[in-house]
């Protein structure tokens, strides 16, 4: 077996070891669509490399209003590498304390809303706080995690805990412990990863899900669409209205931001 026949038979192994969460992903599509339908939004973090399943989610193609997409550039704007704003700095503000909170301080969120929180190794201090955070506050939050690799790593926490110790339900990429999934005789590194794979299967999954139950229930989602399949007008009408759509969610999240007496905090 060749390596490329390697990644595509782990690939496949993966496929199935998501088709058999199914239940799982059903029970947080079910959450997720009843924020939504409730005039709320599902709040998605990552840091690093995780911002990637967040943009998966909103706003693509195929995809539709519902999510508020939390990405902070100083914790995933990897394009410089090194420098000013470069990888170095992102891996050091993902473990500072007390940021999580500071970042959800812009937002008036609520019990009615639920999260995702993205993390491979569940062990950076910003990701577990979100979760935590967010528990903090009555939502019930995600974890999209790979076990293995958050089994065999250590929390970045003071106290040990790990971002599934915040979680109500958690998927699971299936990607190793380290992530890279091909090995080179006489390389002690492996390379070509794979929790991106089995977490872009999940949040499609998901999102599938939720556009289901949206459907059925009268709220037919807007869904971002080319207009090789829907015609040019009909592309254009569905985007304007799915941003319109998104801008008014959005705006709920900041109608009521800070204290109610109106003083702001000190």
């Amino acid at each position: 077996m060749n390596v490329t026949e390697e990644y595509l038979a782990k690939s496949g192994q993966m496929v199935k070891h998501i088709g058999n969460q199914a239940t799982e992903i059903k029970k947080v599509a079910k959450l997720f669509a009843a924020s939504i339908l409730k005039g709320r939004m599902v709040h998605l973090f990552g840091s690093g490399h995780s911002r990637m399943l967040v943009e998966e989610m909103w706003p693509r193609y195929g995809s539709f209003p519902g999510f508020n997409p939390i990405v902070e550039l100083s914790l995933s704007f990897h394009n410089l590498v090194v420098g000013a704003n470069g990888q170095r700095q992102a891996m050091f503000l993902e473990n500072v304390p007390g940021l999580a909170s500071r970042i959800l301080r812009n937002f008036d969120v609520q019990k009615e809303d639920t999260a995702l929180v993205v993390s491979s190794s569940g062990c950076n201090v910003v990701p577990i706080e979100m979760a935590q955070e967010f528990q903090k506050k009555g939502i019930k939050v995600v974890a999209l995690i790979s076990k293995e690799h958050l089994e065999g790593s250590s929390s970045k926490k003071t106290d040990g805990k790990k971002l599934t110790d915040f979680a109500d339900h958690i998927l699971d990429t299936g990607a190793p412990l380290g992530d890279a999934m091909i090995y080179l005789k006489g390389l002690d590194t492996p390379v070509a990863p794979g929790s991106t794979l089995g977490g872009v299967m999940l949040i499609n999954c998901i999102k599938a899900e939720v556009a289901q139950i949206l459907h059925q229930n009268g709220k037919s989602p807007k869904v971002l669409s080319s207009g090789k399949i829907v015609g040019d007008a009909r592309a254009v009408e569905l985007f304007e209205a799915a941003y319109d759509e998104h801008a008014h969610l959005m705006a709920k999240l900041y109608e009521n931001v800070g204290p109610k007496n109106g003083r702001n905090e000190i």
